[in-house]
């Protein structure tokens, strides 16, 4: 039905539930679209139906190179016949070591025609040194019969590595290669003598599609096995809640990377699923890279827009003096998608009355809930909601397990065919991942909305996997307490870790802001700056002051003088706190923490 706040068709939200006796069921009346076998079905279908459409498109000097889709499944097929001519398939997985790019994506697109997976990895994982023992692990690990780089002088060091060694190399740009390296061309002369066809016929929905690594935000990262099945029916789920998507082209300028499934497999395959056009913007929301997504967004905006809260955020205080920017922005803009963490209220006001002005009416602006393991659509809002933090309610074919604790908080667990079915290489955590009925453990937390009025949908609430016990036994909701104390401490630190695992009271170890530091940093990794000190001490102590309960009431403190480090795995590729990792590697830190005499300390 058309719905009169966006204009758009909608489908109303609505849940069915069991209340069983240790939990609950939620699962969707609505039914699910038909799902395709494999998501070459749709680049064939639209190349037929909508041949000059324009697919893919990336800035190239001052203009704008686009591919439509009969030139993009011109392309695929040529690479795909090339790979099979190696003797590549299943078992031979090729590693995509560079970012966004269309030869990204025609590389990425032809394996898996022919049944190869890929396997796209943080671009930061090459291009830092410190970072490279993540790279070495990946490499380790998947054991890759090819690898890919835009540029192979850029990525030098990294294709250099000798766990490459034998191992072919592509570059769409070979000038200054360490080494043989063959040009991404030599792929799109394709080898006739393939029969194509009968290879494409053998891709199924159980065809490992791509091996997608998490962020490894609490332990090493982990090989996520992507079916053709999950991706294809995670379409299909979102396009029966968001029937909208299949009235028009959706159109996107995405800047977020295709080594994380929100990015490479959420947004691209949209595209794909409804004929739509991906630009990619070679920008992204940092101060040296948001310049170019303005001047992107100016020229090429699109009809959705996916980003994350801090992204959305740069977009608003631009948009107040940048009218052209603004009318861009919102003059065909259906949907506005928030993932990653809860889009603060101020920005998603300011977000409503911008496109008012604009426009006349209100985007539908929604968020979901899901992991690399879930394809990863699962929970979704699909109706106007007013406001931020909701992350709605289960996806058709989905089935959600909430088990309840005293406090209304719910650990969530979930099922369903855009779940994985294991890790790369890895039967034990495989095993762990999933609980007696076959639910995936997602080691996320959630609340209701209105528990009287399940309909209003779900409310992320931390990560009951970051949960300890204080040594009273108390449960510590170490996810949630952070989120509060960096509200309580805006300005001042750039993140925390909560500690207390098995001791008397929480403490916390604290990341400061550079520019706030202007005390000496102690021999042993803490900072000593009373003027920091005395101002973390007032914000606690109002924090305590508001808390009921030592599961909530921050005891003491520690300014840590080295900021997460990236090469001992402190610091994944999304930018989140490896907790584990740094409580381990800062062991001694830890103890000056709960040492009553340490000069750094600040006691609450």
């Amino acid at each position: 039905m058309k719905d009169n706040t966006t204009g758009l068709t909608l489908v109303p939200h609505a849940v069915n539930i069991e209340r069983r006796a240790q939990d609950l069921l939620m699962t969707s009346p609505t039914a699910c679209d038909p799902v395709v076998s494999n998501a070459g079905v749709w680049l064939d279908k639209w190349a037929d139906e909508a041949p000059s459409r324009v697919f893919l498109a990336e800035r190239s000097n001052e203009g704008w190179r686009e591919m439509g889709y009969a030139e993009v499944r011109d392309a695929v097929h040529a690479i795909a016949s090339s790979l099979v001519a190696r003797g590549m398939d299943g078992s031979t997985p090729i590693v995509i070591m560079s970012g966004n790019s269309i030869d990204h994506a025609l590389l990425s697109l032809a394996a898996q025609y022919a049944g190869i997976p890929t396997v796209p990895l943080a671009e930061q994982y090459s291009l830092i040194t410190e970072a490279h023992e993540r790279l070495v692990y990946v490499l380790n690990k998947i054991k890759p019969a090819m690898a890919f780089v835009d540029n192979a002088s850029r990525y030098g060091a990294a294709i250099s590595r000798p766990e490459l060694a034998g191992v072919e190399i592509i570059a769409s740009r070979t000038e200054g290669a360490p080494g043989a390296v063959t040009p991404f061309n030599e792929l799109l002369r394709g080898d006739a003598g393939i029969d194509l066809a009968s290879v494409h016929a053998k891709v199924g929905p159980d065809t490992l599609a791509k091996v997608l690594f998490t962020s490894g935000s609490s332990s090493e990262p982990k090989g996520v096995l992507t079916t053709q099945r999950m991706m294809c029916t995670n379409q299909a789920q979102m396009a029966s809640v968001l029937p909208f998507l299949k009235e028009r082209p959706p159109r996107i300028m995405d800047w977020l990377p295709w080594n994380h499934v929100f990015g490479g497999s959420h947004n691209t395959l949209m595209m794909l699923a409804h004929g739509g056009s991906l630009y990619i913007d070679n920008g992204k929301p940092t101060s040296s890279g948001f310049p170019l997504t303005v001047e992107n967004i100016i020229e090429k905006p699109g009809t959705l827009s996916f980003n994350v809260p801090v992204g959305f955020a740069m977009l608003v205080q631009e948009m107040e003096t940048n009218m052209a920017l603004r009318n861009a922005y919102f003059r065909d803009l259906d949907m506005l998608f928030y993932a990653g963490a809860s889009l603060p209220q101020d920005v998603w006001t300011r977000l409503e009355e911008m496109a008012i002005e604009v426009r006349g009416r209100l985007p539908l602006m929604i968020s979901s809930w899901g992991m690399t393991e879930t394809a990863p659509a699962t929970i979704m809002v699909y109706e106007p909601i007013g406001r931020s933090g909701v992350i709605g309610l289960p996806l058709p074919d989905t089935e959600i397990k909430l088990i309840p604790d005293d406090d209304m908080r719910c650990e969530l667990r979930v099922k369903g065919p855009n779940v994985m079915s294991g890790y790369w290489g890895d039967e034990e955590k495989s095993a762990a991942a999933f609980d007696e009925e076959g639910f995936l453990i997602t080691g996320d937390a959630v609340r209701f909305v209105d528990a009287d009025d399940p309909e209003r949908g779900l409310v992320f609430d931390g990560r009951v996997s970051e949960d300890f016990k204080l040594l009273t036994g108390t449960w510590v909701q170490a996810g949630r307490l952070r989120l509060e104390v960096l509200e309580q401490l805006r300005g001042v630190v750039q993140d925390v870790v909560i500690c207390g695992h098995d001791r008397g009271e929480i403490g916390l170890f604290v990341f400061p802001k550079p520019d706030q530091v202007h005390g000496p940093t102690t021999s042993k990794g803490a900072v000593i700056d009373p003027d920091l000190q005395v101002a973390i001490e007032l914000r606690l102590r109002a924090m305590a002051r508001a808390s009921s309960g030592s599961a909530k009431r921050i005891a003491r403190a520690i300014i840590l003088a080295e900021p997460p480090s990236l090469k001992d795995g402190e610091i994944t590729d999304k930018g989140s706190l490896n907790v584990r990792k740094i409580i381990t590697r800062r062991a001694d830190i830890l103890e000056r923490l709960y040492d009553n005499q340490d000069p750094a300390l600040i006691r609450v």
